[in-house]
């Protein structure tokens, strides 16, 4: 038996058994032995009756432990339903209704974490696009740079060949020059006697 309906039965039965000793102790004298064939039907009934009393007691008591057991361990569609119409079928109902606003919070905690998911995901695929498209633009002046670069180099390289070219026509220039100079030299010192000539004459 278990503990909770050996403890509502026990003192029923021994209580009943206890009004039996009595009822038999003031009629012990007069007691015929149908007597004691009915106290004994009596005390066979008494226990039966504790009995049945206890596990009528105990019943929605075992079934609302069983169903908190149950929710504990996170199963929070667990009800228990009593055909009683006391306090206990009271308290099953308020134990359907904690389950029902505990099973109401996991539902809403879970779409709430889907939703916070569902944003996060929306967001981090923009900020993906956003960072791709900054790569591009990256990757985009980067090869700008490159060509400009390049054509400041060929410029410089350029102006080095212009700077050479000049070097090289001044060069010439002066050596033109030089020459011209050589050439024109001869003609005035052949030039000059005839001039002295002139104003002798």
């Amino acid at each position: 038996m278990p503990k909770l309906t050996t403890k509502i039965a026990l003192p029923i039965i021994l209580t009943g058994v206890f009004s039996i000793i009595v009822f038999i102790a003031l009629g012990y004298e007069q007691s015929e032995p149908s007597f004691y064939v009915i106290i004994f039907f009596l005390i066979i009934y008494v226990f039966f009756f504790g009995l049945a009393t206890g596990q009528n007691l105990t019943s929605p008591i075992k079934k609302l432990l069983d169903r908190a057991t149950q929710l504990s361990k996170g199963d929070l569609s667990s009800r228990v339903y009593l055909e009683t119409k006391d306090e206990f079928s009271e308290l099953g109902r308020v134990f359907n209704q904690i389950a029902e606003e505990l099973e109401n919070s996991r539902l809403q905690e879970a779409n709430t974490e889907k939703s916070v998911g569902i944003k996060v995901q929306a967001r981090t695929k923009e900020l993906e696009e956003t960072i791709n498209a900054l790569e591009q633009k990256v990757k985009n002046r980067t090869i700008e740079l490159e060509k400009l670069i390049e054509e400041s180099s060929n410029l410089q390289q350029s102006a080095k060949n212009k700077g050479e070219e000049t070097a090289q026509l001044k060069k010439e220039l002066e050596d033109f020059q030089q020459k011209s100079d050589e050439y024109k030299a001869p003609q005035k010192v052949t030039e000059e006697p005839t001039i002295k000539e002139k104003t002798q004459k």
